[in-house]
């Protein structure tokens, strides 16, 4: 049931999102990065077994179904696997290059303890071509993201035009479009205004900040006077740019404040709940604190877990992951002009050439899922280490000093794509929604 499947996807992006900053927090960054290898591959190797599996083969079948029981144990084990051979070593924090070929094989009692073994030949390439995959592909995460955005953004103001237009209550959905691209804008002025308030923001960086804020509203404001936008998309355009400020200058600060000694409370004369709340209070620490030990370190597990996760690192991937699975469905309605696309997922048996594609893609989503966040919480850390911040470790244990150029491009990229969609296109240009019925 749909159900089932929901439960099990939202246990599996929970597991994933707790278990990878986990493994680079207490394993350090060569932890993390065999962690999220091993994660990767597995489900690499799972989604081709059940790609290559019939329909009528029951012994594939039942091999699918096994693994896909297991996994749940398999990614504990995969993780406590990572922890006990990659953890921090103190005495060598060089980079795998130089771990490898520094003339070191002299340690190594054999030839295959030196390809095999810990710091070993093989260790080095997976994990060293692992990294650098990551690496080269944030600019190409970026830039899909902007894409998708845009892509987003211009399906948003179709369907909302369409919306408009339509015979009957013409007023009501206006005017409940207008309160809404009203709402989204007062929205993202307000956390405009909040990253502004960041101490690391200086005399450049507001100057670009007034630069892209300038350039948005230019182009929300020629979009809706030429009649080729409307304020939907410019609202979202606009909230989309303030997404990108904050994802530039965003603090990057740990999730759980600083503990503070509280100061001494007086007590009370009168208790601050009536009396049959304070006791039902008391009742229920009291059960709380009867619980078996396994569920009081389960809970600190996962406060722990929780603790390691940055909120900017998390708003970049659920924006990330919803603009991806919406441009799944925005292309090949806009390709094959159905409105009955946009509630159907592309799948390998679509006669489009794209469609069979993201069809390919969505077979692999789980180590898609992996990557790009494995790439956001790398580009996290070689920020705060670039900003000399506390993600100075990331860059002793070889780790890149990264900055934030290709989301000042990504920016840019954007606005032009979009600046050149409203010169190129026509008034009222209803590619999705063109054919839909107008009553």
């Amino acid at each position: 049931m749909w159900i089932f499947r929901v439960i099990s996807a939202v246990i599996f992006l929970t597991s994933i999102i707790l278990s990878v900053p986990l493994g680079f927090d207490v394993g350090g960054r060569t932890c993390g990065l065999a962690f999220s290898l091993s994660l990767a591959t597995f489900y690499f190797l799972y989604s081709i077994l059940r790609l290559a599996t019939p329909d009528k083969s029951r012994f594939r079948y039942a091999l699918v179904q096994a693994i896909g029981l297991t996994q749940w144990i398999i990614l504990p084990a995969l993780l406590i696997w990572s922890l006990n051979r990659f953890s921090i070593d103190s005495e060598n924090n060089s980079g795998w290059v130089e771990r490898t070929f520094s003339g070191k094989r002299a340690q190594h009692s054999s030839v295959k303890e030196w390809i095999f073994g810990p710091d070993g030949l093989a260790e080095a390439l997976t994990i060293g071509t692992w990294d650098k995959l990551l690496r080269y592909s944030t600019p190409v995460f970026q830039l899909v993201e902007g894409f998708c955005s845009l892509l987003v953004i211009q399906a948003a103001g179709q369907i909302t035009r369409w919306l408009a237009n339509r015979g009957g209550r013409t007023d009501s959905w206006m005017i409940g479009l207008l309160v809404m691209s009203a709402s989204i804008i007062s929205s993202s002025v307000y956390f405009l205004w909040r990253v502004m308030q960041f101490p690391e923001i200086g005399n450049v960086d507001a100057t670009l900040i007034g630069i892209t804020i300038t350039c948005a509203v230019f182009l929300g404001a020629w979009g809706i006077g030429s009649g080729k936008g409307n304020p939907v998309e410019s609202s979202l355009l606009f909230a989309y740019i303030v997404l990108c400020i904050y994802q530039i200058f965003t603090d990057y600060q740990p999730s759980h404040p600083m503990e503070t000694v509280p100061p001494p409370a007086n007590t009370p004369d009168f208790p601050p709940f009536p009396p049959i709340i304070m006791a039902s209070y008391s009742t229920l620490i009291y059960v709380l604190s009867t619980l078996p030990s396994t569920i009081h370190a389960g809970f600190n597990f996962v406060m722990a877990a929780l603790s390691t996760i940055t909120p900017s690192v998390i708003i970049s991937l659920a924006y990330r992951l919803f603009v991806l699975y919406a441009s799944t469905r925005i292309i090949p309605a806009v390709r094959e002009s159905g409105a009955r696309t946009l509630s159907q997922e592309a799948s390998l048996e679509d006669s489009d050439g794209a469609g069979q594609l993201l069809g390919l893609l969505s077979w692999f989503s789980p180590s898609i899922l992996i990557t790009v966040y494995t790439s956001l919480l790398m580009q996290h850390f070689a920020s705060t280490s670039g900003e000399g911040g506390t993600g100075e470790w990331w860059t002793s244990q070889g780790g890149d000093a990264g900055g934030n150029l290709w989301r000042w491009i990504n920016v840019a990229g954007t606005m032009a794509m979009y600046a050149l969609e409203l010169y190129l296109g026509k008034e009222d240009d209803g590619g999705l929604t063109g054919h839909w019925k107008a009553d």
